[in-house]
């Protein structure tokens, strides 16, 4: 789990006030004359934490002054943390975010590798510190958050002037494509990283016949076992859990019981193995689950669940995740053919479970119908990348007649960590050569021939390392 951040705010610099009508236009200090953190802090609302070296870059951790109600913006402001990875004005810049907090180590997405750009990421409306106090949950939601990214984007335009392509993967891949349907003038294209489709929250089916299929019959066997076998052994293994909550000091008053908890993980499990792993790693999984040991089932649930996810400790900075899929974003309903009804006694559970019950919460089924309609419709210069073996997969986005210039590929055997890099080569170098020309920066050379698209600037083992979120399965 991220840990909160911590800082010294030993220079800070708040500069301007919030405009009330819309994100603040003042002028910049001229690109010849003025330090890049004297541009960025010439800002109206933005405001320096810190800033940490990397060779090549400059990198800033920044908060921005961001009304709490985009209607309404005279009616309260927070603090939101963005980054940016600064290489050069001259250079196109990628915004990223993961749909979550953002990290304050510097970080290059993929499309910011492939473009040798600079990075903007934004930490996501209601993740700490980035959460209005008091707090209106109402405000919550993915207009409001796509909002945060319009204003971010008309604020640094003025310093980086050259096309920008938003991104993000999972969480942050929903997030991209909502920001391109409600301000298709921002960006010059998308792209878009294992991003969840769940057009009608009621109906799930399709990932039922995702885990009917999903790498060989002999993985699923043996997945299936270990998690029916938890269940089968819930008394001993439920006495294990609660010295193992004892001894970390976890609690279960939101989602109600150790009990409730327990199941939930267990039940995660098969999830959790093709959202994270792949299909080599199944010899890892018991081969015989009746005759393992508890702790050999423990481990291989833990190991790909984790026994904390469920607890207060672990769901409080998910909060806001759990009050967005339960009231726009949905979430799975997945069954369980493979396990006796007996030993079932909770279902996979909605996200009202994992909310403390004095945060209101209301389904609003048509959020997510309009996104998909706009997106097979009016899609234009969107790129979806999925993987063939992860279950967010499952309900992808998907391109209409109307779109323009859009892409939906998927990569063999990959699970969540999905990219371009992992698509076949074919895709792959068209995927490049379109992201490239998005971005302003495809030569001739790509330009007359796409499959000679290569990113432009060298991988970076630090700088470009994947951060495939191992959190509980029910977050993308």
């Amino acid at each position: 789990m991220r840990k909160a951040l911590r800082w010294l705010l030993a220079l800070t610099v708040l500069i301007g006030t919030l405009s009330t009508a819309g994100a603040a236009t003042a002028a910049v200090p001229d690109a010849g004359t003025a330090d890049i953190k004297e541009r960025l802090l010439s800002i109206p609302g933005m405001s320096l934490v810190e800033e940490k070296p990397y060779t090549g870059y400059r990198f800033f951790v920044l908060n921005y002054t961001q009304p709490v109600d985009h209607r309404r913006p005279s009616e309260g402001t927070f603090q939101q943390r963005i980054t940016v990875l600064h290489k050069d004005v001259s250079r196109p810049t990628v915004f990223y975010t993961s749909g979550y907090n953002v990290s304050t180590t510097p970080r290059r997405s993929e499309p910011t590798q492939i473009v040798d750009g600079n990075q903007v990421s934004l930490e996501y409306r209601f993740f700490t510190p980035s959460r209005p106090s008091p707090t209106d949950w109402t405000k919550l939601d993915i207009w409001q958050a796509a909002s945060d990214q319009h204003r971010v984007f008309t604020a640094l335009k003025g310093v980086y002037g050259k096309k920008w392509i938003s991104t993000g993967g999972s969480k942050g891949g929903m997030t991209a494509t909502y920001y391109e349907r409600f301000y298709p003038r921002d960006m010059d294209g998308v792209v878009a990283y294992v991003a969840p489709n769940d057009v009608v929250n009621k109906e799930d089916s399709a990932y039922d016949r995702f885990f009917a299929t999903v790498g060989t019959e002999e993985c699923r066997d043996r997945l299936n076992a270990v998690q029916r076998e938890a269940l089968v052994r819930r008394e001993p293994l439920e006495k294990k859990y609660a010295a193992f909550a004892e001894e970390n000091g976890l609690t279960f008053t939101t989602i109600g019981s150790l009990d409730k908890a327990y199941e939930a993980t267990v039940l995660d499990y098969v999830w959790g193995f093709w959202q994270y792993g792949l299909l080599s790693g199944c010899d890892q999984i018991p081969a015989d689950a009746a005759n393992a040991t508890d702790d050999q089932i423990w481990e291989s649930v833990d190991t790909i669940s984790g026994f904390s996810a469920y607890a207060d400790q672990g769901l409080t900075t998910y909060t806001p995740y759990y009050y967005q899929a339960g009231t726009q974003l949905g979430a799975p309903t997945i069954h369980f053919p493979h396990i006796e009804k007996q030993y079932i006694r909770y279902g996979y559970q909605p996200p009202r479970n994992f909310v403390p019950r004095d945060i209101p919460m209301t389904f609003q089924p048509q959020a997510m119908r309009d996104v998909d309609t706009w997106v097979r419709h009016n899609a234009r210069r969107m790129l979806f990348v999925y993987g063939q073996n992860d279950p967010w997969g499952a309900e992808p986005f998907r391109v209409g007649k109307g779109a323009k210039d859009s892409y939906v590929f998927t990569a063999p055997g990959m699970n969540h960590g999905a990219n371009v890099a992992g698509l076949v080569p074919e895709q792959k170098a068209l995927a490049t050569a379109r992201i490239l020309d998005w971005a302003g920066v495809a030569s001739g050379a790509v330009q007359a021939d796409p499959q000679a698209a290569k990113p432009l600037a060298k991988f970076d083992a630090k700088l470009d390392k994947r951060d495939v979120r191992r959190e509980m399965t029910l977050r993308p």
